[in-house]
């Protein structure tokens, strides 16, 4: 949608667009819908969809490497679309969430699962570009960084909780599958109308909205740094329940990736301001050690504890590097020929698509999972040394 077509002009009340609290509920309910629901919630459902048959664990890791695959496609198919259609672009990636949930309930081969599954990354991709440009860009202001990234934790935590609920309710991966995407449709339609209606403040400014970030890196190390810690969390994130299934006696694990969601939104908030107070370089190295730690803890204390720690540091971290990586993008997008957002995502894909390589290569005889989240952690390390060069 161009800036011409918006139904009317955004009025000031101290500088601050009237309606951008809404047009930033909206992008966060796209990004609640196409990551939280539409991408993470597959790490939650595929060991009921391996118990239902559905899936072969083999199978379940094609499906999810897929998925980080669709996921770079997105990245680079979004950074050729126009600004003035990232609106669209959101729309799309909330419609194609929603049907693409409905889909996986319906009985189909396992290379079907697949290929929607490299669509939904496609979807998810989109969102973080479209959701984010829209937000930043055609607003003009990034002072909505923190609402904006934590709909994926929101969306994660809700939908991880549904999935508790239809367990309880004795409710098949299929079944889950329909439930989240009516669950999906709500927020949709909420987003819907005010997506592409808003315009910025004729005071608004690129770049205004929440100071100024110091500190900032070179695009090209932010880029090394951002693509490192996309491996480094990626294995953590796919894998929690899998391997934390027998922890905890008769508690549902899908519960621990509620924990890791429900970290991951408020942590939004809590690296904003860091990053404000001590500049992007040093935020995002905090950052990525602090999730370095609890990509390991697993290893370093294999039980409860270990699991509901790694849970709480790795969720309050992954979307935490996000926020810093993005606001720091807005402000290094003037140096660059190129859309610095979406290379960041492509490069994020990468790390993603590595990850779960890398564990099928190094996970042990009865899920041993110590090599792959040493080698996570190792990425995470040096992603802190990308990130204050």
């Amino acid at each position: 949608m161009s800036r011409s077509e918006s139904t009317a002009p955004a009025s000031t009340v101290g500088h601050v667009p009237a309606g951008l609290s809404m047009a930033t509920v909206s992008a966060a309910l796209v990004l609640a819908v196409a990551m939280g629901f539409g991408r993470f919630a597959f790490t939650a459902i595929y060991p009921l969809m391996v118990r239902d048959h559905v899936l072969s664990v083999t199978a379940g890791s094609l499906a999810a490497s897929a998925n980080y695959a669709g996921y770079l496609a997105g990245a680079l198919l979004a950074s050729r679309v126009p600004e003035t259609r990232a609106a669209q672009l959101c729309r799309l990636a909330l419609a194609g969430t929603v049907v693409a949930m409905l889909a996986l309930a319906i009985p189909m081969p396992p290379s079907a699962i697949i290929a929607i599954r490299f669509v939904a990354g496609v979807l998810s991709a989109f969102s973080m570009v479209s959701a984010s440009v829209w937000l930043f860009g055609v607003m003009g202001s990034s002072r909505g960084a923190p609402l904006l990234f934590a709909g994926v934790g929101a969306g994660i935590t809700v939908s991880a909780e549904l999935i508790a609920r239809g367990n309880v309710a004795g409710l098949s991966s299929g079944g889950m599958w329909i439930l989240l995407a009516v669950a999906a449709a709500l927020p949709m339609v909420l987003a819907w109308p005010v997506l592409g209606r808003f315009l910025p403040s004729p005071v608004a400014t690129p770049g205004s909205g929440h100071g100024e970030v110091s500190g900032l890196p070179q695009p090209w190390t932010l880029t090394m740094a951002y693509g490192l810690a996309g491996f480094g969390y990626i294995i953590t994130a796919t894998y929690l329940p899998l391997f934390v299934r027998d922890a905890f006696g008769s508690v549902d694990p899908v519960h621990v990736w509620a924990v890791f969601g429900l970290c991951a939104a408020p942590s939004c908030y809590l690296w904003h301001v860091v990053q404000k107070r001590v500049g992007t370089k040093r935020a995002l190295a905090f950052n990525l050690m602090v999730q370095a730690f609890g990509v390991i803890l697993p290893v370093l204390l294999p039980s409860r504890a270990g699991y509901l720690g790694s849970a709480l540091l790795v969720g309050g971290t992954f979307m935490g590097t996000v926020t810093i990586v993005m606001s720091a993008a807005k402000h290094l997008a003037p140096r660059v020929r190129h859309n610095l957002v979406a290379v960041l995502t492509a490069a994020y894909g990468i790390g993603q698509i590595a990850g779960p390589i890398a564990a099928s290569v190094l996970v042990r005889p009865g899920h041993a999972f110590a090599a792959p989240l040493a080698a996570a952690t190792a990425s995470l390390v040096a992603a802190t040394v990308a990130s204050v060069l």
